[in-house]
């Protein structure tokens, strides 16, 4: 038998010991900083936890203030023995503080959510903005304890983002920085307000930062755990509904119901975001026609819901009571066919009118509504073949609201951990990945999405689509005095013809002018009044490119570490 090579064994000695040696300089000089940004990542979710709980004791302490129940999570039942006035005008009087505040507050008079965290978090290095985003809590809080037929994810979202742009600010941290401890303040604050601490870190990667890389999986798990200790420590390990009896599904049957009820579901949850986008088109045409003030647009908003309230006490709030009673089977299917009509009437109305609030608990309720619907009908038609209907309740809870998320991963779970029930999860994913597969297709990937591509921000696309817009032009240029500066007189000649672009215009803009063949556009100044442009310099075709390069290259390098 051959003896072992000393030269060899000494190699593979000298080789350990030095991978030991770095190993421990890596621990020296870089662990700390990783473990200080852990611990970072959990103050940031305390404080986002602690803010979740309070907006969620606010509207309850709201609630039993104006309706004078002592059980929010029987308010509709409580306001059908109110008096007819109360119910209208409660909505009319936070419809008006709402209004007076957004407009004070804010400079278009709208609040702030989900959608706007995402944008931060894409564009402005996980910063939002703080002023209107405490504003827009404080809205959304009264908007839900008056009445409002929203949700609370949206507002304690964009909350939560608030908290962790001051922490951003103080540390004056980078774009992957601010956008992690970003990403930990919305995993706590949806755990805290949910207690569902899977759901709200899947959430922060899924929705808001749109990407899993592991970099930032850690600090916010560290954060969602710490936001559901919070929720439980108040409200103990309940979750949020209770089902009767968990569903047997008939597997081999029964899973071609589960996929028509995904499509069904998908086409739900697009006619809730259409007429939630087509309300407010609605709503700023006759506002403009009839010379509305802004302030008051919300107070208008809260008379027709108030309205609706007087037969429908359903809609007010976010609606737990009804969804609970769609989950239980409690209801029968005129009654959810005609809630769910009326929630989404009553949640465009809500949205149409600036009033705050979220769409993730409406789109709960719909979705329980019409899965039970569904499951009344297929259950009767094939009695032998057909488990429990309130599964499929269940199954349409989830499928609606992945589809409006665009979040079909954190929803499906979020829905087994307010429900308890893990039995069930293939009918429910079955169902949860046809909804947003047609939804995705007849809107803009999500809600957020479409709210933004509506603002003209191309997020839903991805990087390559928006990334052109985070640079000016002047910031591109080479000015007249660089050595690789364009001719003046070329590019008077080109401004002549017409072609220019504006030193605060982005790279997006520059494009497709690039695309008629040119190399480079000249960069003027552009005044309001009738003077000529001013010769700033002119942007290059080849740098445009490599800005966009280097960018396009930052973004994998941040999702794939």
């Amino acid at each position: 038998m051959p003896r072992p090579d000393s030269s060899l064994i000494s190699r593979q000695l000298d080789r350990a010991v030095t991978s030991c040696r770095h190993g421990l300089d890596v621990l020296r000089k870089q662990g700390p900083g990783q473990i200080q940004f852990w611990f970072i990542a959990l103050a940031v979710g305390v404080a986002a936890g602690f803010a979740a709980l309070f907006f969620r004791k606010g509207i309850n302490a709201l609630q039993t203030f104006l309706y004078g129940t002592e059980d929010v999570r029987l308010l509709h039942s409580f306001a059908q023995s109110l008096p007819w006035y109360m119910i209208l005008i409660i909505p009319i009087c936070g419809g008006l503080v709402v209004g007076l505040i957004l407009n004070r507050f804010t400079n278009d008079g709208r609040a702030r959510s989900v959608a706007d965290v995402i944008h931060g978090a894409a564009m402005h290095d996980g910063r939002v903005e703080t002023r209107a985003g405490l504003a827009s809590a404080l809205a959304s809080m009264i908007t839900l304890g008056t009445g409002g037929s929203s949700g609370r994810e949206g507002p304690v979202v964009h909350l939560a983002a608030v908290i962790s742009t001051w922490v951003n600010r103080r540390m004056h941290a980078d774009g992957i920085t601010g956008r992690d401890l970003l990403g930990c303040a919305v995993a706590a604050a949806v755990s805290a307000s949910f207690n569902a601490p899977i759901a709200g870190a899947l959430f922060a990667l899924e929705v808001v930062l749109r990407h899993f890389a592991v970099h930032a999986f850690a600090p916010i798990v560290i954060a969602s755990a710490a936001g559901t200790v919070i929720n439980r420590l108040e409200f103990g390990g309940v979750t949020e509904f209770t089902l009767a009896t968990t569903g047997e599904v008939q597997f081999y049957q029964e899973m071609p119901a589960f996929l028509l009820l995904g499509l069904m579901s998908g086409l739900v949850a697009v006619a809730l975001m259409k007429a939630i986008f087509w309300s407010d088109d609605f709503g700023t045409v006759m506002q403009n026609r009839l010379s509305i003030p802004g302030w008051l647009r919300p107070a208008v908003a809260g008379a027709m819901l108030g309205g609706i309230a007087i037969w429908f006490p359903h809609i007010i709030g976010v609606g737990y009571e009804t969804t609970s009673l769609a989950l239980t089977g409690q209801l029968g299917l005129w009654d959810a066919i005609v809630f769910a009509i009326l929630k989404t009437v009553a949640v465009a109305i809500t949205m149409a009118g600036r009033m705050g609030g979220g769409v993730f608990s409406p789109s709960l309720m719909v979705g329980a509504l019409t899965g039970l619907s569904f499951g009344l009908i297929a259950t009767g038609i094939f009695p032998d073949v057909s488990g429990s209907y309130t599964l499929y309740a269940l199954a349409g809870m989830g499928a609606v609201a992945a589809a409006v998320l665009g979040a079909p991963i954190s929803t499906t779970l979020i829905v087994f951990e307010l429900t308890g029930d893990w039995q069930t999860g293939l009918a429910v994913m079955v169902a949860v990945s046809m909804s947003t597969a047609l939804a995705s297709r007849l809107v803009d990937r999500s809600f957020f999405l479409t709210q933004l591509e509506r603002r003209g921000i191309h997020l839903a696309a991805g990087p390559q689509a928006y990334l052109l817009a985070m640079f000016r032009v002047g910031s591109v240029m080479r000015r007249p005095d660089d050595p690789r500066a364009a001719s003046e007189e070329a590019c008077w000649e080109m401004i002549g013809e017409g072609i220019y672009i504006d030193a605060t215009a982005t790279l997006e803009a520059a494009m497709p002018i690039f695309e008629t063949g040119q190399t480079f556009i000249p960069v003027v100044t552009l005044s309001a009044d009738a003077t000529p442009p001013q010769l700033l310099g002119a942007v290059f075709y080849v740098d445009a490119l490599k800005v966009y390069n280097r960018a396009l290259a930052a973004t994998a390098a941040e999702e794939h570490s």
